[in-house]
């Protein structure tokens, strides 16, 4: 982002515009110029639940086709990546409730500015670039979790030129009847319906606050990008901040934005065929605890993942040979900044009890742990 001094006016951007001071921390979506994926660059075969691909969006199906997600090197000018959804197995008539999204949770403490609830509640604008071949009338969502019942509100967006990247800007009024807790849950949920049954458009779109009606959350008029194998869609540039307008993209550098989507999740190993990735003491011939510092502090206690078994292996440092293969791997104590990892082995008596240990990748740069605190 390039900015100018103008006297005493504000900060002239590279678009021309004029803003009283250069932003900080307006955008509220994170990783939304799609750069950041720890997890992997492409997954395939996407066909039902929750999935995560680039760091924060999630792309939901339930049973609406089946999809490959990716980044993408396709992107409109200023931007590097995108997300591209691709439709690889059709579902021409979808049914019931059944929908097929991508979305972004925020969690409720950084939306305390907002003062839903009171009077004062702001407005917020959504905006982000667009591209598909499918033209037509799309639907973005706010899902707000802590009110009693669930507070929605959706909004009709219009793909006008099939493969053109567009500018899309959304406004949603405030809430001054609902409710954002202040705690480190989910206050936000952002949606982006790609396709949807029956059920779930048969009433006029809820573009006002009001409670969650499933009937009334997609647009009547919504596409179903699930209807060809020949459809996808690519979307970067997200940003929802505080007004009635869209301003320039807040573009963040990679290192802030990799600290900000390590809150939510963080990977270690798959990096060389022997990443070591923590060290511990055996307490016996066959049990090893491995403290791992994490590298940013977690939005809470995070849940364990890991490759395969097989990939580990614990290292006696200094001794050529003195190692043993992993067969089982638990979290044993943990908290948002640390984890100690329980690793069993089969029996070899000369690790001994006491002796300082290595957990390493077993010859595999496939090998990996994770660590997820993910809304």
């Amino acid at each position: 982002m390039s900015l100018a001094l103008n006297g005493t006016n504000g900060v002239t951007y590279n678009d021309g515009t004029l803003q009283s001071s250069a932003p900080v921390g307006k955008n509220l979506i994170i990783n939304g110029d799609m750069k950041i994926a720890q997890r992997g660059t492409s997954a395939t075969g996407i066909a039902s639940g929750n999935n995560f691909v680039l760091d924060r969006f999630i792309f939901n199906t339930g049973s609406i086709g089946t999809w490959t997600l990716s980044q993408d090197t396709d992107a409109p000018d200023g931007f590097s990546n995108s997300m591209k959804l691709q439709c690889t197995t059709a579902n021409a008539s979808p049914t019931g409730t059944n929908w097929c999204n991508f979305q972004q949770r925020i969690e409720a403490q950084n939306l305390q500015h907002l003062a839903y609830g009171t009077s004062s509640a702001k407005t917020i604008t959504l905006s982000f670039w667009v591209k598909s071949n499918k033209t037509g009338t799309y639907t973005a969502m706010i899902y707000g979790y802590d009110s009693s019942p669930a507070r929605t509100i959706s909004a009709e967006y219009t793909i006008s030129a099939a493969d053109t990247w567009e500018k899309k800007t959304i406004t949603f009024a405030g809430d001054s009847s609902g409710q954002i807790d202040n705690d480190n849950g989910a206050g936000f949920n952002i949606y982006w319906a790609l396709g949807t049954g029956p059920d779930r458009k048969s009433s006029p779109l809820q573009t006002s606050w009001g409670a969650y009606d499933s009937t009334a959350f997609v647009s009547s008029s919504q596409v179903n990008l699930a209807d060809s194998t020949s459809n996808y869609i690519n979307i970067t540039g997200v940003q929802l901040e505080v007004g009635e307008n869209a301003t320039p993209f807040e573009n963040r550098m990679y290192s802030q934005e990799l600290a900000m989507c390590q809150r939510y999740f963080q990977s270690f190993g798959g990096s060389n065929v022997a990443d070591t990735v923590g060290q511990g003491t055996s307490f016996s011939t066959t049990n090893t605890y491995v403290l791992i510092h994490l590298l940013q502090t977690m939005r809470s206690v995070p849940s364990l993942g890991y490759s395969a078994v097989g990939d580990w292996r614990l290292h006696y440092p200094g001794v050529i040979g003195l190692e043993a293969t992993v067969m089982a791997i638990a979290t044993n104590e943990s908290n948002n900044t640390k984890v100690i990892v329980n690793t069993t082995t089969a029996t070899n008596a000369s690790m001994g009890g006491g002796k300082c240990i290595q957990l390493s990748a077993d010859s595999t740069i496939n090998a990996r742990l994770t660590f997820s605190a993910e809304l």
